[in-house]
């Protein structure tokens, strides 16, 4: 019974996405095209899982308690009106849509039957692991799990606040050690322990393998709606489940980065999509994902505004790039001068002592097992399609991923944060925030290359871009 709860429990938010993303969707696109089944699991699990959290603390400030009655009813009434507006020949043509198979030759046929199941084999693997492991230490301790307990016992969303306050307040506030990080990931802990109807410190972390799995629909969804063939899709799918780090915050799940990179990546993937069919529902989408980005963590904020260079491109294609390498330069200096004051962010005093610790982030990125090749294949890719990322197709990505690396490069370069390098966790735990992107990037440029190589062997040369250009 308790099993039958809590797969309830988690399977509310994939519902309620699910069904919201149906009912707002454009029907200029069908649901038989490539890639958008599995771009409504994906997104429509980040996006339902986001709005349980928001309703619960609409709950919280109207003073109603949490129970599963006062979360799920609402949730679930929305989810049926929704699934309602969803035509009987919509839904019968998703249905069609998720049993049909790729069109591949046989030999791609069989690669992608290969990595679909690998995957599979994966999650269950990960999910074994993620359902018979105590709570990992250290942050997901000190900082996340210490809100969920409290707010499931309470059953309210309780302060947090500094030792200094929590001191002065003489019992009225509660203490840990990040009270001013956002409530969605510990709510989220919160709503399966409800749904499972006693606080379980493993069993509550579903939402982590959950993430996942969203995350790897998602990219495929995406990647397949952007132009990439099934197979060129399913491997970008597969490098982003396969990242080694990413696998470390499913099976030791509790920290919040994963989540961070989940929703980033889903929202640059929906602005992508609005690029390309300019349709305000993809708009939407983008914005309730980038809006959840600065509820996961307070660098959210930032990861969130590395979209706008990307906007800019898209709404003045002929300036657009200009203007934003405009916008970095511009930028840089006014961080420059507030370094000058010693101000700080988000806890990291932001500072002009430019001395990071270059081995030890080599080391991390090229040397150590966290990412395996991936940054050998970003490299590699963009070298290969230097003349297409700037072109039409892929200018907003690469302004996108611009923006990204330049606020790590920002973050370990002129912030106290540049101290944390040598102990390769801070370092690689920011890094993830951005690495299923730059797989999404690395995919889409080696596919602009091999669509530009081909049309100059054919004797004409492209127009530049991505195959969505």
């Amino acid at each position: 019974m308790d099993a039958l709860r809590l797969v309830a429990g988690l399977l509310l938010p994939w519902w309620l996405g699910i069904a919201v993303l149906l009912a707002v969707r454009p029907r200029t696109t069908a649901l038989t095209a490539p890639g958008e089944i599995a771009w409504l699991g994906g997104a429509g699990y980040l996006a339902g899982a986001f709005l349980l959290t928001l309703w619960m603390r609409v709950l919280s400030l109207a003073g109603i308690g949490f129970t599963v009655v006062a979360i799920a009813l609402p949730l679930a009434a929305v989810a049926v009106v929704c699934t309602a507006l969803v035509s009987r020949g919509e839904r019968r043509a998703s249905l069609r849509a998720l049993l049909t198979k790729p069109e591949l030759a046989a030999a791609a046929r069989s690669l992608w039957w290969l990595l679909l199941g690998w995957l599979a084999l994966r999650f269950v693997l990960l999910g074994v692991e993620l359902a018979t492991r105590p709570l990992y230490p250290w942050d997901a301790w000190s900082q996340w799990a210490t809100k969920a307990r409290v707010w499931y016992e309470l059953g309210y969303l309780a302060p947090f606040a500094r030792i200094e306050a929590w001191l002065a307040a003489n019992g009225a506030v509660y203490f840990d050690a990040s009270p001013e990080y956002p409530p969605t990931m510990p709510l989220l802990q919160v709503w399966s322990c409800i749904a499972l109807g006693r606080w379980d410190d493993t069993l509550m972390n579903g939402p982590w393998w959950q993430l996942a799995v969203a995350l790897t629909l998602a990219v495929y969804g995406g990647l397949r709606s952007l132009g990439a063939p099934a197979l060129a899709a399913m491997v970008g799918a597969f490098l982003v489940a396969s990242l080694p780090l990413a696998n470390v915050h499913v099976a030791l799940a509790g920290y919040a980065d994963l989540p961070m990179a989940a929703w980033y990546t889903a929202a640059a993937l929906a602005f992508l999509r609005w690029n390309v069919r300019r349709a305000i529902p993809d708009a939407a989408v983008a914005l309730l994902l980038a809006i959840a980005c600065t509820q996961i963590k307070n660098p959210g904020w930032f990861w969130a505004a590395t979209l706008l260079p990307g906007l800019v491109v898209a709404l003045s294609p002929r300036y657009g790039v200009r203007v934003a390498l405009i916008g970095f330069a511009a930028a840089g200096v006014a961080l420059v001068t507030f370094a000058r004051f010693k101000l700080s962010l988000f806890n990291y005093r932001i500072n002009l002592d430019f001395d990071p610790a270059w081995a030890d982030l080599g080391q991390s990125y090229f040397l150590l097992g966290n990412w395996h090749l991936l940054w050998y294949g970003a490299i590699a890719a963009a070298l290969l399609a230097w003349r297409q990322l700037f072109a039409p197709g892929m200018a907003a990505l690469t302004m996108i991923v611009i923006g990204g690396l330049l606020f790590l490069f920002f973050v370990f370069g002129f912030t106290t944060a540049s101290y944390y390098i040598t102990d390769q966790t801070t370092v690689n735990r920011a890094t993830l925030h951005l690495a299923p992107l730059i797989v999404v990037f690395m995919v889409l440029a080696w596919l602009a290359f091999a669509r530009r190589w081909a049309l100059r062997h054919a004797g004409a040369e492209p127009a530049g871009g991505a195959p969505a250009g």
